[in-house]
C-alpha cells in the first residue's frame, strides 16, 4: 500500500473537468488500497479574476473521499506552510495537477518545500503545458512549476509536445525526466446511461426533436461560435437540427447573443448556461443525438470521456488531441473547424444514423479505464530516480 495526496481542486470548489477527475483517480486509488487524500484550494482563484457565477458547489459531498481545502493559491506565506507540511507527511506520491500558469508560482514553491524529505515523488499530471488563452508570465510561471516535478503524464500528444519544449534533452535524445502519454479515462462516475426519452422529460426538451448538443464551460477556444454559423446554414435548418447548449458562460454572453440574433437561429437553439451539476450530466448527455465538439484548439478534453461513458457519437474538429480520441467515422466524425465543414459533418452523422457508430464507441471505449491511469502513475513512479 502506498500513501497517495492529491495535490488539485476538489469539494467544494466546482471545477467542472479537474474536480471530477481529482474525486474519481482518488477513489480508484482508495479502491486499489492505498491511502489516499487530495490537498485542495481554500482560494483557487481571487474573485476578480474567477470568469464564472461562483467558484463553489452546492451538491452534497463526494462520499470516501479525504479532501483538504487548504492551499492559498495567491499567498506566498501559506505555500511554505503547507510546503512544510507536505514534506512531513512524507507520501511516496505526490500526484500535482497543472492546468494554468497562474498556479505555477504557489504549486511550484509547495512542491520545492516537499523536496526537501528526499523520500515524496512528485509526478505532475498535465492538463495543459501551453495555456489555450495566453497572459503575461506564462512562460516563467511554468518552468517554475515544472522544475519541481519528477515525471509527467499528459493526456494527449498535443501536451506531451508541449512540455519537451520546456524540458532538457539527454545527449541520447532522451528527456531529462520520464514522461508518459496516457489516455484520458471515463467519466464513469455520472450514471448510469438511461433512454433518450427518460433524459428529455427530466429536462422538459421536446421528444421527437432532431437534437445535437455542445457541453461545458463556453470560452472563445472551445469554438461555439463557429457552431453557431453551422446552425445558420441553409440545409441544417431544413433537417430542423436543434442545437442544445449546455453550460456556463466563462466569457462575455452578449457576444453571443448579438451572433444569435444577426444569424436569425434563436428557434433553432435550446440555451441551458447555467452551471451543469454533477446531478444533472447524465440528462444533458443521454438527451442527444450527438455531441458536437467545434473547438478551435484543444489538448484532450473532458467531454469525450463523457460522451464515450454514454455512448454518443461525437462530431470533433481536427486540432490538439481531439482526432486521436475520436477516430473518424467509428466514434465519430472529424471535421475542420470551419462553419461549413461542421455543417456538413453534422448532416453526414445523420446520414449514416447513430446505430452505424454505437458499436465502434463501445470497443473504443474500453480503452479508458481508470485502473490503466492508477498502474501507469505507479509505473512512473518506478522510473523515477531519487
Amino acid at each position: 500500500m502506498a500513501k497517495v495526496i492529491i495535490i488539485g481542486p476538489a469539494y467544494p470548489l466546482r471545477g467542472g473537468g479537474l474536480t471530477t477527475f481529482n474525486h474519481r483517480l482518488s477513489k480508484e486509488l482508495t479502491t486499489q488500497g492505498h491511502d489516499c487524500q487530495i490537498y485542495s484550494f481554500s482560494l483557487q482563484y481571487p474573485s476578480f479574476l474567477f470568469p464564472g457565477k461562483t467558484q463553489y458547489s452546492d451538491e452534497p459531498a463526494p462520499e470516501g473521499i479525504i479532501i483538504k481545502s487548504v492551499i492559498n493559491s495567491i499567498n506566498p506565506f501559506n505555500w511554505i506552510k503547507i510546503g512544510n507540511r507536505l514534506k512531513k507527511e512524507k507520501a511516496d506520491i505526490i500526484i500535482v495537477r497543472f492546468w494554468l500558469p497562474l498556479m505555477g508560482p504557489a504549486l511550484g514553491t509547495i512542491l520545492r518545500r516537499v523536496k526537501k524529505n528526499k523520500h515524496t515523488k512528485i509526478i505532475c499530471l498535465a492538463d495543459n503545458v501551453i495555456p489555450h488563452e495566453k497572459r503575461i508570465g506564462d512562460k516563467p510561471f511554468t518552468r517554475y512549476f515544472l522544475k519541481s516535478c519528477d515525471a509527467f503524464i499528459t493526456m494527449s500528444e498535443k501536451v506531451l509536445a508541449d512540455l519537451r519544449l520546456f524540458q532538457k534533452t539527454m545527449p541520447d535524445g532522451r528527456q531529462a525526466k520520464p514522461a508518459y502519454l496516457v489516455p484520458h479515462p471515463l467519466y464513469d462516475n455520472f450514471g448510469a446511461i438511461i433512454s433518450r426519452q427518460d433524459a428529455r422529460t427530466h429536462l422538459n426538451l421536446p421528444l421527437n426533436e432532431i437534437i445535437i448538443l455542445f457541453f461545458g464551460f463556453i470560452r472563445k477556444y472551445k469554438g461555439l461560435d463557429l457552431l453557431l454559423e453551422a446552425m445558420a446554414d441553409e440545409r441544417i435548418k431544413n433537417a430542423g437540427i436543434k442545437l442544445l447548449v449546455a453550460g456556463e458562460f466563462y466569457e462575455e454572453e452578449k457576444k453571443y447573443r448579438e451572433q444569435i440574433d444577426l444569424l436569425g437561429i434563436k428557434d433553432q437553439l435550446i440555451l441551458k448556461t447555467d452551471f451543469i451539476p454533477d446531478s444533472e450530466v447524465k440528462y444533458y448527455l443521454c438527451s442527444a443525438d450527438a455531441v458536437v465538439q467545434p473547438y478551435r484548439n484543444a489538448t484532450q478534453s473532458g467531454v469525450s470521456p463523457l460522451a464515450y461513458h454514454f455512448e454518443k457519437p461525437m462530431i470533433v474538429t481536427n486540432v490538439g488531441g481531439l482526432p486521436a480520441l475520436v477516430p473518424h467515422e467509428k466514434a465519430g466524425l472529424v471535421t475542420e473547424p470551419e462553419p461549413k465543414a461542421i455543417a456538413d459533418s453534422i448532416l453526414k452523422f445523420y446520414q449514416l444514423g447513430e446505430d452505424f457508430f454505437i458499436p465502434h464507441l463501445r470497443t473504443e471505449k474500453q480503452k479508458y479505464s481508470w485502473e490503466n491511469m492508477v498502474n501507469s502513475i505507479f509505473q512512473l513512479a518506478n522510473d523515477i530516480k531519487k
